[in-house]
Formats: C-alpha cells, sequence, structure tokens
C-alpha cells in the first residue's frame, strides 16, 4: 500500500488546538510598557546597550504564562493568539487604528479600552524615536511618491522589525545560552583593543552579556511559575507535568538539552525569544528535523508516541505567535500570519540525503494539529525517497495548502552563484514564504519590498505618467511606438527609473535599523556576528542580501504580447484605439474606479449573491443602457463581478461597442501558462528586466540585491491600483500571483502549465519564487493519483522548477465556506507562500483563490 494514511492526535492535542480555533486575537500593552519604561531610564547609553537593557527588562518581566495542558511552555502574550507592540519601530498607525482593527476586513483585533488609553500614553514617549520615522527623515521625495501611488511599498522593514532570520538552534539545544556567553567573553578577550573598531565592538559584547543573562532568567521565571502550579495541583498525572517542566526550565536553555524534550522546550524558547526582542515576522525555524534527530535519537527512554506528542505540541504553539499589522499591511498578509517556516527533508553538507524520522514526524504533526502554522515546506532533489516524496503529497492531499516543494538542484546552485559557498548552500533552509537562506548565517532582508511590475507597465504605456502626474521618464506616447521593440525599451526605462527608487528607499529603512533597530540578542546565533563584533543588522552576518520581490509578471508578459500579437502581428487593434479602450477600461465601470464624475449606477455585486429578482433587475439595467444583451457573456460573470457598462453618456453605444469587442481579443489572445513558446518569452522577457535592474545594487551591510518573484497576497491589494490592462483584464482587478500564470488563463492542463514556469528566470529570482497550482481532491485520490501527484512535482522540478505549492479543495466548497464561514473555521487554504483559515481572509484574497484554476490529471 502506498497510502499509509495518519493517526489521530492525542486528546491533549485537541484541546490545545481547539484554545487556537476558539481564540479572540487582542492587542496586549505589557512589551510596549515595558521597552518604554527602560528607554526612558537610559537615555545616556549606546543604541546597542539601550536595546539590551530593554530587552533585560522585558525578559524580567514580561507577564509568565503557563496554559494548561502545555507540555512546551512560554509564550508572548498572557492570551493565546494575542500580540504585543513595538513602537519602537512604529506606532502612529495603531492610534489611528484604535476604533478600527476589531472591525476591519483583514486580520482584526481586539484593543480594550484600558489598554488603548494606557498605548496614547505610552506612544508620547516615541515621537521622532522611531526607526520609521528616521527612515522617512533619508528617503527623496520621489521614492516617497513612487510608495504614494502604488509601485512599489517597504513597509514591512519601516513599520517593524526585520526577523527574515534563521538562527542556530542546534547550538543552542547543544551548547546553551551558556555556550553562547563564553562564545562572546572569549572574543572579547582575545579582541584588539588598540584597534578604532574595539571600541564598538565592546559594545556589542557588553549587549549581548545583558540580554543573554537576561534570557537565562526568563526561562527560570517559567521554571518557578510551573513549580507554583505544581503545588497547588490536584491532578498526579499534570502535577507531575509539572514538576518535569520546571526541571526542563531550569535546564535549558542555559546548558545543553539531555533529552527530545528539553531539546523541544529550548527550541520553543528561543523561538519566541527572537519575536519577543522585535517584532519582525519570519522567524523561521528552518531545518528542524536536522538539528532535533540527534537529540531524538540519542533518547533511550521516550517512546515515539510521546515524541510525536511533543512535536504536536510544538505544532500547536506555533500557532499562538501573532503580530498586528496596519490596515494595508493586514490585507497584504491575510491570514494572521508570522510566517514560520520550518523545513525538513533535502541534503547534508556534503550532498548526502538527509531525511530521517523527524522528517516523517513533522508530518504527521501537520495532520494532527491542521492549523495554520507552521508554513510547512520539504527540499526535494534527486536521491530523495521515493517514500519521502509519497508521503509529502500524502500530506499535501489533505488540502491544508501545505508542505510546500523546494528543489535543491535549482536553489542551491542558485546561493552559490551569489557567493555562498557550497556546504552552506546545501544547508539552505526556507524563510518566510518561499525564500532560499544559508541558515543561521545569513542577514537576508527577504521581503524587503513589494514591487508591482504592472503598475511600471501601465505607466510605460502612459509615457511616465501616473495618475496624471509626470511621475517616470517620458519615454514616449503609445500611439507613436512603432514595434513591440520599442515598447520594450521604453518598459527597461521606466524599470530602470523605478528600481532605483526602491533601492534608495530599502537602503534608507536598512539604515535605519542599522542606526536604531539592532539586535543583539538575536544576533548572537547569526553567524559570524560574534567573531566580528557587529549586530546582523550592522552587517556581522557571513551573507547579507536585500530580497525586493515582484508580482504581475504574467499580467505583464501577457499584456506585451497581446500588442504584438494583436497591434503589431495581426493588425486587428490599431494603438489609438488600444489606448482609448485602456483609459476608457474597455467600457466598463465599477465602484472602484473614478469614471467621468457623473452619479452612473452600476451593479459591482457577487451575482452568486444574488436573488432572482436582484439579478434580473441588473439585466435590466444592462438592457436598458445597451438595448442587447451577450448571453455567453453574462455567464461567464455569474462566478465574477457583474459590471455593466457606462450608460452615463460620456460615451455612445458605439463607442463602448467598440471597447468591449476589442477586450474580447485581447483576453481571447494566447497566455503564459499554456506551454506556448513565443507568448511566454514575453513574460520571460518582463521578469528578466526587472531582474536584471534589482542586481544592479548594493545594500550598507556589505551585501548585494537580490530579486524574487512572490506576492505573499499583495497581488490583489496591489492590482487596486493598475488600471486595465492590454492583456484585457479590468482595472483595479487582482493581479497574477507569484509567477503563476493568470487565474483561468492556464487551459492545457497542469502539465503544460508547469512547463511555461519552469521557463522563468528562477536562476537570477535567487530571493524565491513561488507557484501556486490547484487540484480538485478526486484529480489526486488513490494510488494512481497519488503517483500521478508525486510525477507532477518531480516532472516541474526536472524542468528546474525551484518552488511549487497545492491547494487541493473543490470549488464548491470554497464557495460554500465564503457564504456559511461559521460552518468552515476550520478549512484551511494556501494562499500564497503560507496558509491560513479561508474564513479569515477578506473577500477579495477569497475570491482570488476560488478563480484560481482547478486542475485535473
Amino acid at each position: 500500500m502506498l497510502e499509509k494514511g495518519f493517526s489521530q492526535p492525542t486528546e491533549r492535542v485537541k484541546r490545545l488546538r481547539q484554545v487556537i480555533i476558539d481564540a479572540v486575537p487582542q492587542v496586549e500593552s505589557d512589551r510596549a510598557r515595558l521597552i518604554t519604561e527602560s528607554y526612558k531610564e537610559t537615555e545616556g547609553l549606546t543604541n546597542i546597550l539601550r536595546r539590551a537593557k530593554a530587552v533585560e527588562k522585558i525578559f524580567n518581566e514580561l507577564p509568565v504564562t503557563i496554559r494548561e495542558d502545555e507540555l512546551v511552555v512560554g509564550s508572548m502574550t498572557k492570551a493565546p493568539r494575542s500580540t504585543g507592540l513595538c513602537p519602537e519601530f512604529s506606532y502612529e498607525w495603531v492610534e489611528a487604528e484604535f476604533d478600527t482593527m476589531a472591525t476591519r476586513l483583514a486580520d482584526p483585533f481586539v484593543i480594550p479600552e484600558e489598554t488603548k488609553k494606557e498605548l496614547h500614553e505610552i506612544f508620547k514617549y516615541w515621537k521622532g524615536k522611531t526607526t520609521s520615522e528616521f527612515a522617512d527623515s533619508l528617503m527623496s521625495t520621489e521614492a516617497k511618491d513612487c510608495i504614494a501611488n502604488g509601485i512599489f511599498t517597504v513597509g514591512n522593514y519601516f513599520y517593524g522589525g526585520v526577523g527574515h532570520v534563521n538562527v542556530d538552534y542546534e547550538k543552542i539545544i547543544k551548547k546553551g545560552f551558556r555556550g553562547v556567553l563564553e562564545e562572546t567573553v572569549k572574543a572579547m578577550n582575545e579582541m584588539d583593543e588598540s584597534e578604532p573598531e574595539a571600541i564598538k565592538k565592546m559594545q556589542f559584547y557588553k549587549a549581548v552579556i545583558i540580554s543573554y543573562n537576561a534570557a537565562i532568567n526568563f526561562a527560570h521565571r517559567y521554571a518557578k511559575k510551573a513549580e507554583e502550579l505544581a503545588n497547588v495541583e490536584t491532578n498526579p498525572q499534570r502535577k507531575q507535568e509539572l514538576l518535569r517542566i520546571a526541571e526542563n526550565c531550569k535546564r535549558v536553555p542555559e546548558y545543553g538539552a539531555r533529552d527530545f524534550w528539553e531539546a523541544c522546550q529550548a527550541f520553543w524558547f528561543v523561538q519566541i525569544m527572537v519575536q519577543i526582542e522585535s517584532n519582525g515576522h519570519s522567524v523561521s525555524p528552518g531545518r528542524f528535523d536536522q538539528y532535533m534527530y540527534p537529540s531524538y535519537k540519542a533518547d533511550t527512554t521516550i517512546t515515539k508516541e510521546f515524541a510525536q506528542e511533543l512535536v504536536d505540541c510544538i505544532w500547536v504553539k506555533l500557532n499562538d505567535t501573532n503580530k498586528a499589522r496596519d490596515e494595508v499591511s493586514a490585507q497584504a498578509f491575510a491570514g494572521y500570519q508570522a510566517f514560520q517556516n520550518l523545513c525538513v527533508g533535502g541534503q547534508d553538507s556534503e550532498g548526502f540525503d538527509a531525511t530521517n524520522d523527524v522528517s516523517y514526524m513533522c508530518m504527521e504533526a501537520v495532520a494532527h494539529v491542521a492549523l495554520p502554522a507552521p508554513s510547512f515546506s520539504v527540499r526535494v532533489h534527486q536521491n530523495s525517497p521515493y517514500e519521502f516524496l509519497l508521503r509529502a503529497c500524502e500530506v499535501s492531499r489533505l488540502g491544508y495548502g501545505v508542505p510546500a516543494f523546494y528543489n535543491d538542484e535549482v536553489i542551491v546552485l542558485n546561493l552559490v552563484s551569489r557567493g555562498v559557498k557550497i556546504e552552506d548552500a546545501r544547508d539552505y533552509s526556507i524563510i518566510g514564504c518561499v525564500e532560499p537562506q544559508a541558515g543561521h548565517r545569513t542577514e537576508g532582508w527577504h521581503d524587503a519590498a513589494f514591487f508591482n511590475i504592472a503598475k511600471v507597465l501601465e505607466i510605460t504605456l502612459n509615457n511616465g505618467r501616473c495618475n496624471g502626474k509626470q511621475l517616470g521618464p517620458k519615454t514616449g506616447e503609445l500611439t507613436d511606438m512603432k514595434s513591440i521593440d520599442d515598447i520594450f525599451v521604453a518598459y527597461q526605462k521606466q524599470m530602470e527609473h523605478f528600481v532605483k527608487y526602491l533601492a534608495e528607499a530599502d537602503n534608507c529603512v536598512d539604515y535605519a535599523h542599522m542606526e536604531r533597530g539592532n539586535l543583539p540578542f538575536m544576533s548572537a546565533m547569526v553567524d559570524d556576528c560574534i567573531k566580528r563584533g557587529k549586530s546582523a543588522q550592522s552587517g556581522g552576518a557571513i551573507y547579507n542580501f536585500t530580497g525586493p520581490q515582484a508580482f504581475g509578471v504574467a499580467d505583464s508578459g501577457d499584456s506585451l504580447y497581446a500588442i504584438y500579437k494583436n497591434v503589431f502581428e495581426d493588425k486587428k487593434i490599431s494603438l489609438a484605439d488600444l489606448k482609448e479602450a485602456l483609459e476608457k477600461n474597455f467600457g466598463f465601470t465599477d465602484s472602484l474606479i473614478p469614471g467621468c464624475g457623473c452619479n452612473t449606477q452600476t451593479v459591482s455585486a457577487k451575482v452568486g449573491e444574488m436573488n432572482e429578482s436582484e439579478i434580473y433587475e441588473a439585466v435590466k439595467k444592462i438592457l436598458a443602457s445597451t438595448g442587447s444583451i451577450n448571453v455567453d457573456e453574462l455567464e461567464s460573470k455569474l462566478n465574477g463581478e457583474c459590471l455593466v457598462t457606462n450608460d452615463c453618456g460620456c460615451g455612445s453605444q458605439e463607442t463602448t461597442g467598440k471597447f468591449r469587442t476589442i477586450q474580447k481579443i485581447l483576453d481571447n489572445t494566447d497566455s503564459f501558462g499554456n506551454d506556448n513558446e513565443l507568448c511566454d518569452e514575453f513574460a520571460i522577457r518582463a521578469a528578466k528586466i526587472y531582474c536584471d535592474e534589482v542586481d544592479k545594487y548594493v545594500n550598507p551591510r556589505g551585501g548585494v540585491f537580490q530579486a524574487g518573484i512572490y506576492p505573499v497576497s499583495a497581488n490583489v491589494l496591489f492590482g487596486k491600483d493598475v488600471g486595465a490592462l492590454p492583456d484585457g483584464r479590468l482595472a483595479h482587478a487582482p493581479l497574477a500571483d507569484g509567477v503563476s500564470p493568470r487565474q483561468g488563463k492556464d487551459t492545457n492542463g497542469p502539465t503544460a502549465a508547469a512547463n511555461s514556469v519552469a521557463k522563468l528566470p528562477h536562476g537570477q529570482a535567487s530571493n524565491g519564487t513561488l507557484y501556486n497550482q490547484k487540484f480538485s481532491p478526486q484529480a489526486v485520490s488513490g494510488e494512481k493519483g497519488l503517483k500521478n501527484f508525486v510525477s507532477i512535482v518531480r516532472s516541474y522540478f526536472d524542468h528546474k522548477g525551484a518552488h511549487v505549492q497545492f491547494n487541493v479543495v473543490d470549488r464548491n466548497t470554497l464557495i460554500e465556506a465564503q457564504k456559511n464561514p461559521q460552518d468552515h473555521k476550520d478549512l484551511l487554504v494556501r494562499v500564497a507562500g503560507y496558509s491560513a483559515h479561508f474564513v479569515t481572509l477578506a473577500k477579495e484574497v477569497q475570491d482570488d483563490i476560488i478563480n484560481r484554476t482547478e486542475h485535473t490529471m
């Protein structure tokens, strides 16, 4: 039997899981209060010592919480799935959303009235002192204009801590925090004090010592709490568990772990302490199976069942971490995500297969816990065991959107091409969504920006104008272009212009963190910060990158191909008519389009949500404006936006009909995602122009920029900033996600779609590429379906694709969940580089997932 199925979780794990599902996320004030009190007390110290003293105060005074049933303890907040705040990075957006954060569409948080009052007083101290304000002061007006007009955003690190890191968990499990302190003292004693840099190094070493002594005390406070609970516990089993928890917390992470339970506890303390120090997300566990397996193998007393329960408990705890973002960012990152990517499989540093028992335990944990975190990934190489691939695909068939699959044959070489040593490259882990990095040796600045290449194309077609303003250089009016090459030349010049300001904005934020956002606790677990005497934010890591990611690749490629095919080759459309049709949104109007300013009545409801009489009224409006109706067109809209032609009288019916004809021609043009060599070449070229420009820049930490192509869910949010495109897409509609074809356009099956995607410059987009596929459950059912599933992955990777992930869910299930969310609270889906409960997503993101092509084998 190839299909093994999955065992059932323990009753304890079921109860812990239910706490997460039932939790109502809240904003708590403890961390913000403690860091503010510390900063008021340390005005005369250097920045890095102020950070260390602040971390010391937080670790010493943050409330200690042990929840019922827990075997692995440690929480960032008193209430489950809640969040603290980090006003040292930014705070204005929090106060602006005091009265709306609980009711906003994406990722709402409750803020109690007393908490609002306390935070209001806390925030007064931070005026003029945050990293975001410092970054803003460095940034040019031109860069700010680009951000304001939806070309890119650097909000990730502008509003919060850096994050996006994998630290050396193995070092702590083996040597403990005492080992870090000993390494720091040794480096301090060996330092040449006559060198000018010794002054700054000494500040860093002192900061590490302060931070780690406080971190040890943080664990000891949990030991004391467990003992207090044990003293009043009447259940004998729970009493013994609490006493053992106390013993674990006295031992780890101060010293190395002696067994698997201690290793699990040491891991979890590191995971939350890094996030307590800074609210940067994507603090990723990395190769969990590699650093946990030695403790499991050496533990002769533990049963496989109890070891599995401990791993399951960690899986639940990973869902307890949370982060509040501003309303716009919450839409881009919809789903309460902390992006903690945990990776299994792959190779060891010598190139041999590294799969072990813990690799499979992690897959079992996915089935047992069935929650969005962690972002679970598997590494695949030519010698990966067939059983490993079968099991990974069996997990994927559960429909939780995990695991994501990564191709070692591509990614290892990508990293080597960026200067990473081969043995370090083979030890890569995945950070956040899809970003590869040499584990615990890298300050990668992944997700450094979202870059909207479809918006750049729109600006290109308007001679550098954006929203009536000359934002880019004048590169020629569309109607004056003589060939598709002329348009590509203009597109490249616009890309050069806007990527320059992207790099400037990223480097301004980088400097702000270097000046005000040093993280000594995290840095001491990144090589070679201790050896170099520098924080990771100041260039202490071995490898330093900045990784802005693009989206809109398929939209740009398809648009350029549609112009080439329909204007220059087949001459079905003139450039003048195309330009006018784009400006008029092909004669359509909806609630998002400014239009001409008249009071036109429009229909923008979902037809599927309208009753029969409402649909009849909508049809009457269409008939009233045009005198006729295209039945095929109406049917095609039954599951989409019911947009009606503009009947305001600003344009004649004849003109409106011409626009619709143009839109139909464009919409029916061949698209990326069907293994059409010529069509795919346009998407490749559009992506490569972006990557080539990004490659030109360096960052303040001594590293280089590297492009990525993945959207989180920003393809929906930033699609609102993009007008109609020559691929037939209407204004403000979602863009294609990642390197995936446009929704519904990959009509030749999953293999053809994968072949197209594999042609993109994955090697150059070394910050990560993201490819979503969706299958109906029936397509991958049974042993035949499982074998076919493995073959799809293998075929894509043989064609040099870097990453692929799957939603295995029926379209009707998603539609039903959208209508009746209370009945589908457990439904998980893959959004982008992460999974989320479907019902927690904004409706526009839900629609984007529903509209993705559903493949059959």
